[in-house]
């Protein structure tokens, strides 16, 4: 059996070789027909040997493969001998811990003859969900607190979300330290996490901070983002660096407009612009707020102003400032 495990979503998809690893050890206690092969380093007769090799406690094996999709050569031996591996006994489970080139021959053929689960990054509705899920199960009995309940806000949950996003790996090590913070300090028979608690803990990402800054450019706020983005240069970000994370979020702009006006269901937006569901959510009002003229003329102005600063045409803050203003 072929089992193949893939997506953008990493922490997820890591999440699930686990339990499969789990399930297997529970099963064979030996261990010994555990093999891990990296196709970088490895080439497919080093796998397929595995294979071969009867296991003197009749278990089945379970081979964990990864990076696949960067040893062509690999591809190639393994496309060969797929109806083989398709009805062996043993499971190989193939692991991309990134969005695979679905373009390739191996990626079409996996899709046919494995059993695939894609692990894309959580809709802003089932990310709420799994965040509060995390919080809950902070509060079970293996976590030593029989006696006690950890909640969280609903206005926290939504400001944590908007600090960290999508970043499972990071929103699990913001949980952690939450979680710790309320059980060091709050002794209630019910621990709960507040916005206030989050704030004070969590800092946001500069990727967010951007978006606030544009969505005040949109609501005709030019003194709140200038000053949401002297915060960054007085913490010493690099300009060009601020510069370039406000040319992402206006690319985004443009794409989402892009198919809004070609009339592109709400639902497929996403789908069709490559990006996460909750960047299109947040970036839906943006849109309407420019139109597509003028959403052009602001992104040919910042690669004008990127060439200029690079150049030494313009001082880096002041060409920022400028450009802010001109919007």
């Amino acid at each position: 059996m072929i089992v193949f495990l893939y997506g953008q979503d990493s922490y997820r998809s890591k999440r699930k070789l686990e339990e499969i690893i789990l399930s297997y050890k529970e099963k064979h206690k030996s261990g010994l027909n555990l093999i891990y092969v990296d196709a970088v380093d490895k080439n497919f007769v080093d796998f397929y040997g595995n294979l071969k090799i009867n296991s003197m406690f009749a278990e089945k094996k379970l081979i964990i493969i990864q990076n696949v999709f960067v040893n062509k050569k690999f591809q190639e031996d393994f496309l060969e001998n797929v109806k083989e591996l398709e009805n062996i006994k043993d499971i190989v489970v193939i692991y991309e811990d990134i969005a695979p080139d679905q373009r390739l021959k191996i990626f079409k053929l996996l899709q046919k003859h494995a059993k695939c689960q894609e692990f894309n990054y959580l809709s802003p509705a089932n990310l709420r969900k799994w965040v509060m899920n995390e919080f809950s199960a902070q509060g079970r009995p293996a976590s030593g607190w029989e006696n006690n309940k950890l909640k969280i806000n609903n206005d926290a949950v939504d400001l944590l979300i908007n600090f960290v996003g999508s970043d499972l790996w990071r929103m699990t090590n913001e949980i952690e330290k939450l979680t710790n913070y309320i059980a060091a300090w709050d002794n209630k028979k019910d621990l709960i996490v507040e916005k206030r608690d989050v704030e004070l803990l969590v800092k946001p990402n500069i990727e967010n901070d951007i978006f606030k800054t544009i969505d005040a450019l949109a609501s005709k706020n030019k003194k709140l983002a200038l000053s949401l983005l002297h915060k960054h240069l007085d913490n010493g970000d690099a300009p060009l660096y601020l510069l370039s994370m406000i040319a992402y979020q206006f690319r985004n702009l443009l794409i989402i407009k892009d198919l809004q006006e070609s009339q592109t269901p709400y639902g497929f937006i996403a789908k069709k612009s490559g990006l996460h569901p909750f960047v299109v959510q947040k970036s839906g009002y943006l849109c309407n707020q420019f139109s597509m003229a003028e959403l052009k003329k602001i992104y040919q102005k910042i690669f004008q102003i990127d060439s200029d600063i690079k150049t030494g045409r313009a001082d880096s803050e002041t060409a920022i400032d400028v450009l802010l203003s001109e919007i």
